[in-house]
């Protein structure tokens, strides 16, 4: 593929550090190679950088002023704030920059906005879902669907990756998984764009309420689950839904907003960050063809750190929120209880202190000690095993029916601080 700007390029930062404002809407709109740059220079001179919260506007909803958040983008604090969930808390107001009002946290709290012990007998409810033993029980449909959708798209699809094989591919494997009739997927596929990105004026247009744009998103996402769960109680059968409806926690059901806190979570967490990851993995093999044919000579040796390396690079989960039970001291910066820290895994991932050449794409790449699931510890990701087949079995259907395909122009990327997502992407097979 030829005429494109390399994807992670790293171009220089035209500003000083003191330009560098992660709450500001207009940095996220900035080429990829420049907020890789500010990064870098943030990871060497300012690693625990302090930023106001930023300005969201709502008619609906107030959001009270606040002591805004500290930013980490060194590997090692990332790991560290993992590591110690009795000192860095996920359940205070929830996991965004700002403290969400009440009404949005009952949507969006759910298992990652929990503590131990609660968040480890949620966690356990639907962990033995996502094992590894059970991702290989599913691998036949994974494959199947793979095929399916590459025929389909080679056919007469529409000429957009996204929309024709990165997006639907996770959807209905989670969705499957959650016992969803395919009826309901454009519903699903629809409100969690709007949870993910509502910032994003191709996702909530100009004029209409983001907040109240993500509560009717959430409110939709739970009249499913309102459906589905009490047929499901009542008619149990082997899918998660099952297991969620018929769960208990110290004797006590889980409420009707916990079970439709964790349907929101389970799909989007199941959809999104997969839909991205595979929507990058073709731009990074278009720009990259000699990766693409170290790829291609050696696929059954070298598949398996693709997909890690493919995640490393793009990052789907831009940052995540951690708030102080107590202070503490983190490169050199005392933080005081009650803080919010922001564990910036983009610039983890490319940290230069954890990763030889951080920005070249090596499909090869060992060790890989990446943090595109999340960093070690309670809250790593639950849907990990899952996702890497995902990846894994799409880019082999992919290259054995078509080792060409490649993107063809830039791809249009979600506007978005949260996920590193890639909205549209036009390809070709040949």
């Amino acid at each position: 593929m030829t005429g494109l700007a390399t994807l992670r390029t790293v171009t220089a930062w035209t500003g000083g550090i003191d330009d560098i404002d992660l709450s500001a809407a207009a940095f996220w709109r900035r080429p990829m190679g420049e907020r890789e740059a500010a990064f870098a220079l943030l990871r060497a001179d300012r690693p625990v950088a302090h930023f106001g919260d930023p300005t969201f506007t709502s008619t609906a909803f107030t959001f009270p002023p606040g002591r805004g958040y500290w930013a980490l983008t060194r590997h090692a604090d990332v790991a560290h704030v993992s590591r110690h969930p009795e000192v860095f808390l996920s359940g205070p107001g929830a996991v965004s920059q700002l403290d969400l009002p009440p009404e949005m946290v009952e949507y969006f709290s759910g298992m990652i906005s929990t503590d131990n012990p609660r968040h480890a007998r949620l966690r356990r409810i639907v962990s033995a879902a996502f094992s590894p033993r059970q991702v290989r029980a599913i691998e036949r449909s994974i494959q199947d669907r793979a095929a399916r959708l590459v025929a389909r798209a080679r056919d007469g699809g529409s000429g957009d990756f996204v929309a024709d094989i990165a997006a639907p591919l996770p959807l209905e494997v989670i969705t499957d998984m959650m016992g969803v009739p395919a009826s309901e997927h454009p519903t699903i596929a629809r409100c969690s764009d709007v949870i993910i990105a509502a910032g994003d004026p191709a996702v909530v247009p100009e004029g209409l309420d983001p907040v109240v744009a993500l509560l009717e998103a959430g409110a939709t996402l739970r009249a499913l689950m309102e459906d589905l769960g009490p047929y499901r109680r009542r008619h149990p059968v082997d899918d998660i839904t099952s297991s969620l409806v018929n769960a208990t926690i110290e004797s006590e059901r889980l409420s009707d907003q916990e079970l439709a806190s964790f349907f929101i979570l389970l799909v989007i967490a199941g959809n999104e960050t997969t839909r991205s990851a595979l929507a990058h993995a073709l731009v990074a093999l278009s720009e990259y063809p000699e990766q693409r044919q170290r790829l291609l000579d050696d696929a059954g040796g070298l598949m398996g750190t693709a997909t890690d390396e493919i995640v490393r690079w793009a990052s789907p989960v831009i940052w995540m929120r951690r708030t102080l039970a107590v202070p503490a001291t983190l490169s050199g910066v005392e933080l005081s209880a009650g803080d919010k820290v922001l564990l910036i895994y983009q610039s983890a991932n490319r940290d230069e202190a954890a990763f030889d050449r951080p920005d070249v794409f090596d499909v090869g790449r060992r060790p890989n000690d990446h943090f595109g699931f999340g960093a070690p510890g309670p809250h790593f990701c639950l849907g990990a095993h899952l996702a890497r087949r995902e990846i894994a079995v799409t880019l082999e259907t992919l290259l054995a029916r078509s080792p060409q395909v490649h993107a063809t122009a830039e791809p249009v990327r979600v506007v978005s601080n949260f996920v590193n997502g890639i909205a549209r992407l036009p390809y070709a097979w040949d």
